[in-house]
């Protein structure tokens, strides 16, 4: 089997390659550089000169705040240019797994939202992903669609890092406690998608790690396993303040995984652990 991964340099894409090749799988990793996903012409030359049997696409555009002021960039990326790889996936009748997000739904209420539940985002980064779903459902039906939320891996930046930087010139910080969800490390993720790649139960998918918190929580478990002293402050949505929306609720349920036979990842404060062991580890190698 050869897969064709976008977004390589990004933190998902990088394990996901990373897994496939573990699994002795062949991978073919592009990113920008490679493959332009907002040029049609680009992203038909390189999948088909690859001739892979499937696409894992992990490349968007994921600056939540950014994307209020850069919604042509942001669509141009996350509509335009899943519509182009799901249009030559089409035409070569090869898989497809696109990776979405929670942030389609509205955010509200506190029940788990379901794969196949409504979807009403609210921000713009939410409604391009959206649509970005749209254009996998409507142009394939050999398709994968795994909304995850709270990404954090080896390879880029995300909130765990964040915190541990902030850590180095600070005692004292904010994190909001009125929005709950479920971290996902990109390490776990990385062998469900290869599991899934090679398997025909298409649809919609939810992919998190299991156990739920919310950002102040997180943040907590954050600096007590890497065993920092922080004085952490909860604040709401409204005091901490955002120029996009943020969905109060990510709680999502992850049973269709387990009904189609996959394994769900680990506990979410487990993950943690591994991930900054691979931090230390990484670290000791740069130095």
């Amino acid at each position: 089997m050869k897969v064709l991964v976008t977004g390589v340099r990004g933190q998902l894409g990088h394990d996901v390659v990373k897994e496939l090749e573990e699994r002795g799988i062949e991978a073919v990793g592009t990113d920008i550089q490679e493959m332009d996903i907002t040029d049609a012409a680009s992203v038909d030359r390189v999948i088909r000169g690859a001739s892979p049997d499937a696409v894992i696409h992990c490349a968007a555009y994921t600056a939540v705040d950014a994307a209020e002021e850069n919604e042509a960039v942001c669509r141009k990326i996350n509509a335009d240019g899943t519509l182009h790889i799901a249009r030559v996936c089409r035409d070569l009748d090869i898989k497809m797994i696109y990776i979405s997000t929670d942030y389609v739904f509205d955010g509200q209420g506190e029940r788990l939202w379901e794969p196949e539940d409504p979807r009403d985002p609210q921000s713009v980064y939410g409604r391009t992903k959206y649509e970005g779903e749209l254009a996998v459902q409507d142009t394939l039906e050999k398709y994968f669609i795994v909304r995850i939320a709270w990404v954090f891996g080896i390879n880029g930046k995300n909130f765990v890092k964040t915190m541990l930087n902030l850590a180095k010139n600070h005692d004292r910080i904010t994190v909001v406690n009125d929005q709950f969800g479920s971290p996902t490390y990109t390490h776990d993720l990385a062998r469900l998608l290869v599991d899934m790649v090679q398997t025909e139960k298409y649809g919609v998918y939810h992919a998190t790690n299991e156990g739920i918190c919310s950002w102040y929580e997180f943040a907590c478990a954050i600096f007590e396993e890497a065993g920092i002293s922080m004085n952490v402050v909860p604040v709401s949505t409204a005091e901490y303040g955002a120029k996009a929306a943020r969905p109060a609720n990510s709680r999502m349920s992850k049973e269709k995984l387990s009904r189609n036979g996959f394994e769900r990842l680990p506990e979410w404060r487990d993950a943690l652990k591994r991930y900054l062991a691979e931090l230390q580890a990484c670290e000791k190698n740069f130095d």
